[in-house]
């Protein structure tokens, strides 16, 4: 396994983060959601490489095969994470693709000045900002965290098992995914530290990433699915233009959270053509 060091922990130990590195080319690096790990990206890594990219995935501190401190899961400490990498590997000119929690991708902007950041996308994001507050009237109520942290405490497995079919929008009447996938997806998740994954649930609820996205001046990419039930997209992706009014934005009629893996073959369709400078569907939904 390869790993980069981002730092040490509380307790003097290096803090490492389980990476790969594939193809050649144009750069794209692959921000995983929560609380899975970059093999999230499995289908990414599997076609994307073969369209003139070189895709670096890695996984955030506390999940998969990364160190799992007690601390350090802010968005401040997230990009400085994500800083570690590009420097590490010094890559440059790098399209940054953020999936849901992965709004290391705006702090990073703003955070770091968007250093050797050509194009950002952000998929099935949690920007602008999610918590419903007096001056964010279309965020989520907080109830709805309040709710995920309780389960979590309760029972963070049997939480993860129906979070995941919620995820890939599997129910009575419409099963996108095997039980194989979700049995998959389950022993990701299953591998983050309970801390880590109670700290990054407060983390994607509660911070406001909408002075991040005032300073993004680079291309930028929107993609949300229209039936999002994890990150619904009118308290999210629908409000972007607000912030970010030279997006292209994409929606993927039907999708629900977990897109790239039901929507594997658009999504993989719309990060190659982006990251390559190739003619994005602008305005379509799919």
């Amino acid at each position: 396994m390869s790993y980069i060091k981002a730092g040490q922990d509380a307790n003097g130990e290096d803090i490492k983060l389980h990476y790969t590195d594939q193809g050649q080319g144009a750069v794209a690096v692959l921000i995983h959601g929560w609380p899975q790990s970059h093999e999230a990206w499995t289908y990414q890594l599997g076609e994307l490489p073969k369209h003139g990219l070189r895709v670096v995935a890695y996984t955030r501190r506390g999940f998969g095969n990364s160190s799992k401190p007690f601390e350090g899961y802010d968005y401040d400490t997230l990009a400085d994470d994500l800083k570690a990498v590009l420097d590490t590997l010094n890559l440059q000119n790098v399209t940054l693709v953020g999936f849901s929690m992965g709004g290391e991708v705006a702090r990073y902007m703003s955070r770091h000045g968007g250093a050797r950041v050509a194009k950002v996308a952000f998929v099935s994001s949690v920007t602008p900002y999610l918590l419903k507050t007096d001056d964010n009237p279309d965020g989520v109520d907080k109830s709805t965290f309040d709710d995920i942290q309780e389960n979590i405490a309760k029972d963070r497995f049997g939480f993860l098992q129906t979070f995941g079919k919620q995820f890939y929008g599997d129910g009575p009447l419409s099963n996108p995914v095997s039980q194989a996938v979700l049995d998959w997806s389950f022993g990701m998740a299953a591998l983050g530290s309970h801390q880590a994954t109670v700290a990054c649930g407060h983390a994607f609820a509660e911070t406001d990433f909408r002075p991040d996205l005032a300073g993004i001046k680079v291309p930028a990419l929107v993609i949300h699915g229209a039936d999002d039930k994890t990150v619904p997209i009118k308290n999210s992706a629908d409000r972007m233009s607000q912030h970010l009014p030279h997006a292209t934005y994409i929606t993927y009629d039907g999708a629900p959270h977990g897109l790239f893996i039901t929507e594997k073959d658009k999504l993989n369709h719309d990060l190659i053509a982006f990251a390559t400078g190739a003619d994005v569907r602008a305005g379509q939904n799919s």
